[in-house]
């Protein structure tokens, strides 16, 4: 099992990107993070950071950078999975 250091580096560029953005759309609670899910159809979803340090959303967001770079045409952070996938993880998460 190998530890992904450079990916932490890009963890925290994509928030800081994704958290300026999401502000200036749209209100966003303090300590949580807006991203858009959907195959089609984005839905919005917010997240509290904490999940940033979880490896299984950390995966996600590497996804996420290496589908749509950090420019996003949703104006946030667009994670690149089903919404049932989504929530089925953010669910395991919640619960941890």
């Amino acid at each position: 099992m190998a530890i992904h250091l450079p990916s932490i580096m890009h963890v925290k560029q994509i928030l800081r990107r994704s958290l300026l953005i999401s502000r200036e759309a749209a209100s966003v609670p303090k300590g949580c993070l807006a991203v858009y899910v959907g195959e089609r159809q984005k839905k919005r979803y917010v997240v509290p950071i904490s999940f940033l340090n979880q490896p299984l959303f950390q995966d996600l967001l590497s996804k996420a950078e290496e589908e749509f770079g950090f420019d996003h045409a949703m104006g946030g952070l667009t994670i690149p999975c089903t919404e049932d996938t989504f929530i089925a993880l953010t669910s395991r998460l919640s619960q941890s």
